[in-house]
């Protein structure tokens, strides 16, 4: 690394460009939330794959800088720039994304992190920036502003108070908030919902089934394909690809099991689906984000024997062309409600749906019929840089 000083602060800004400030960098949160009961530090050698290029199909159409503060000889804060290819052949927007933001509280700190990633974006002529994307938004989105006190589930972040306030002085404001319900897996849903799974469960042609474990690189595909084609006119919305699908498939085979999700068919076409994940976090949560001597057995027994109290259910979607009526809303209940059932059966306690924009109001009726709770918010912030 070539360190650059921050004028006129008493830190500097180094630019990582090797795998020894790549790990520096994945420690700087340690400190940061050092007395936080509710941050869990995250699987170091997970987090080095993530941001491994020959892993991650994220960086075949991307290109990614970051950023570490250091002040005395301790790391006070961090950050990453991102330009998103794929983002922008669909958008067209002409923008750049940052992510990975973490610092002390120290307003000088954030403006030179973010001055950092804005002038490399703009060197790249974007004109307009938006994060936090950890990388992309189809890994961990937003920043924390309310529901401090829980810790993050699975591919979930979490944040200090004083993050918003730092960022906003940097001249960032909002461009979309993100919702994240709580909801009671071992509650029956309210009566409402009930009598709509219930009218589901009889119409004609109607499936609802778990992941079918000896087809299961096909059904990652229509779970994929599922997605991509519900989520298509969401905002910041960039579809998986077949790398994509690939990596998720291969990442999310050690953690579920048929139960895990359920897939509605109508006239044995597949146009709905819901798939949870045990909460790793709930698993790894005293580790210390090793797993070395002996982290390993705990995890493969607390998530392969024990099992998790907490689950988080980050994929839901019904076809595009059954959203507006009476069987959307009732094939995303059933496939909701058929997840939850399995999860009551294993002693799962409480789940996270997350997440869902603010104004995705259609979602969010569902979601809230079906008996779940807003708890957290996470905001996405923009900036322009022209």
């Amino acid at each position: 690394m070539t360190p650059r000083p921050a004028a006129p602060t008493d830190f500097v800004l180094e630019r990582v460009d090797n795998r020894a400030g790549l790990k520096r960098f994945l420690e700087v949160p340690t400190a940061i939330y050092a007395g936080d009961g509710a941050w869990v530090q995250p699987l170091r050698f997970e987090r080095l794959e993530h941001l491994d290029p020959r892993k991650n199909p994220f960086f075949a159409t991307a290109e990614v800088a970051y950023w570490t503060a250091r002040r005395n000889g301790k790391y006070v804060g961090r950050i990453s720039a991102q330009v998103n290819r794929a983002h922008l052949e669909r958008h067209e927007d002409a923008t750049g994304h940052f992510g990975f933001l973490d610092a002390i509280d120290d307003p000088g700190v954030f403006q030179a992190l973010t001055a950092a990633a804005e002038a490399w974006l703009r060197e790249r002529n974007l004109e307009r920036v938006v994060g936090p994307f950890s990388l992309s938004v189809n890994d961990e989105s937003g920043l924390l502003i309310d529901g401090f006190d829980t810790p993050p589930y699975l591919m979930m972040g979490h944040a200090r108070p004083y993050y918003a306030r730092h960022l906003e002085a940097c001249g960032y404001r909002k461009a979309a908030d993100l919702i994240a319900y709580l909801y009671d897996m071992a509650k029956e849903p309210p009566a409402a919902a009930v009598k709509t799974i219930e009218w589901l469960r009889r119409a004609a042609g109607v499936r609802i089934r778990p992941l079918d474990m000896s087809r299961y690189r096909e059904e990652v595909e229509t779970v994929a394909e599922i997605f991509n084609d519900a989520w298509a006119d969401n905002w910041s919305f960039v579809p998986l690809s077949p790398a994509d699908i690939a990596f998720l498939a291969k990442n999310l085979r050690p953690l579920v099991s048929p139960g895990h999700a359920a897939i509605a068919e109508l006239d044995g076409e597949a146009v709905a689906m819901a798939v949870t994940l045990p909460n790793v976090n709930e698993a790894i949560a005293d580790l210390g984000g090793r797993l070395l001597p002996f982290g390993w057995a705990k995890l493969l027994w607390r998530l392969k024997v024990r099992g998790t109290r907490t689950a988080r259910l980050p994929l839901m979607g019904v076809r595009q062309r059954f959203q507006n009526g009476p069987m959307g809303a009732a094939l995303a209940l059933g496939v909701i409600d058929s997840v939850r059932r399995y999860h009551a059966s294993q002693g799962t306690k409480w789940g996270e749906l997350s997440w869902v924009l603010e104004d995705n109001t259609r979602v969010r009726r569902i979601i809230e019929m079906a008996g779940a709770t807003p708890y957290k918010t996470y905001r996405m912030y923009e900036k322009g840089l022209i």
